[in-house]
């Protein structure tokens, strides 16, 4: 899976795989199953400011730390810092919810924000540590870091997993506060390990407007492009819904006593990771879809699988054969998640002007991944709370299919305004 051709030594290749192993180890420890967990613990209309917490501290502290970075502290060492601070809030979540008789929003929500704030930089950082390094040993980040970035999303799955089977106390931890503590941990494994890579040296010069993409806002004067930023957000609403809620989902079915045992309900982790895997494999028909069909249609595809990734979670059951269209929803995740962030991200780079690529790029992550994912999950909280966590009877299908026609009613309006040009350039 290693390019053997490059220069790069496979010793460095190595260390490099396991920082991004450790790096999203982290992140699926809690992720896809915090949901379940916050819900089992009577806080389950409480569900989208955890996640829009993802969204609003991605505003602006990937931006902040990384200027940190270039100018003061060498990448690595920011890194391990980063990470013993995100890792000792998230430990001191897990054990609050370990030693408190009844978990409260209040101490809870503060301790894992706290985190959240030192661990979404983490990300970014995890990726330039990695290109200076490469860059530094004679390699060429463009070609060898994607088959080492690829284990991080293996390493995903894999905590996934994890959090899916290892009981403790007889309570698995996808329904349990350990699932923290796990993610805590494995901070402090990346914190000290971080410590063992090569230097990266500082010199950065930055400024705040470009670390912030401010100069990208001049885009909004271009009409297609104003167009595309605004459906960024509009579709970037519905990246964390499933992340959010769907285990929370597969979980209420235990009710239901002839429901309790089947596969879905038990191993609502392992059902999802199916997710991960599918958005691994689609990755690879990104580019091919592009240059085949323009940005329009490959969108198109995206916004028609998520309309079906929710109305086929509002239709399936965990017993047979409804069980099959929850994994027909998993399997179009990856058509959903990448035909959108990785085209997206394809679409802006071709169409700006290389003195602000680098800018445009934040521009599209901050319209999507930031405003788009923190209204989004804002409001499908208020949905959940109005057919679920506050109905006098749950109702989660019409939950479901309110986000499903959302869906269709931004794919119906993208077709209509977004004009695409016969003669763009495809990569």
């Amino acid at each position: 899976m290693l390019n053997n051709t490059s220069p790069l030594k496979t010793a460095l290749k190595l260390r490099l795989v396991v920082l991004v192993f450790l790096q999203y180890a982290v992140w699926g420890a809690y992720l896809i199953s915090i949901g379940r967990y916050l819900a089992m613990a009577g806080l389950g209309s409480q569900i989208k400011w955890f996640f829009a917490a993802n969204g609003v501290v991605s505003l602006f502290m990937p931006a902040l730390v990384g200027i940190v970075a270039d100018r003061y502290i060498q990448g690595q060492r920011m890194l391990s810092l980063c990470h013993a601070l995100a890792g000792a809030f998230m430990l001191s979540a897990g054990l609050y919810c370990l030693k408190a008789g009844q978990v409260l929003f209040g101490p809870l929500y503060t301790l894992y924000s706290l985190s959240i704030v030192f661990f979404m930089p983490t990300v970014a950082l995890t990726n330039s540590v990695s290109y200076s390094i490469i860059t530094r040993a004679g390699g060429d980040p463009v070609r060898d870091y994607p088959p080492i970035r690829l284990f991080g999303t293996v390493s995903f799955i894999c905590s996934m997993l994890a959090v899916n089977w290892i009981s403790i106390n007889g309570v698995r931890m996808q329904e349990s506060f350990t699932q923290l503590i796990m993610s805590g941990v494995l901070s402090f494994v990346l914190c000290f390990y971080a410590l063992s890579l090569p230097a990266c040296p500082t010199g950065g010069n930055r400024s705040i407007s470009e670390a912030f993409g401010l100069k990208a806002f001049r885009l909004f004067g271009q009409g297609r492009m104003a167009v595309f930023l605004v459906f960024a957000i509009l579709m970037g609403s519905a990246l964390q819904i499933t992340n959010g809620y769907a285990n929370t989902f597969l979980g209420s079915f235990s009710n239901n006593p002839a429901l309790t045992e089947t596969f879905a309900v038990k191993n609502s982790n392992a059902l999802l990771s199916l997710s991960q895997i599918s958005e691994t494999l689609c990755f690879l028909l990104v580019p091919f879809c592009m240059k085949r069909y323009g940005i329009k249609k490959v969108l198109l595809m995206s916004m028609t699988a998520w309309v079906l990734r929710f109305g086929l979670f509002g239709l399936g059951t965990p017993d047979m054969p409804g069980v099959l269209l929850f994994i027909l929803s998993c399997i179009l995740y990856g058509i959903a998640f990448d035909f959108f962030n990785i085209a997206g991200s394809l679409y802006v780079e071709q169409n700006v002007d290389k003195s602000i690529r680098a800018s445009a790029q934040g521009l599209f992550m901050m319209m999507s991944n930031g405003f788009g994912a923190t209204i989004g999950m804002i409001c499908a909280g208020s949905v959940m709370d109005h057919y679920v966590f506050k109905a006098a009877v749950p109702d989660w299908s019409s939950a479901w299919f309110v986000f499903a026609a959302y869906m269709l009613l931004v794919t119906i309006l993208f077709a209509i305004v977004f004009k695409d040009s016969p003669s763009e350039k495809k990569p």
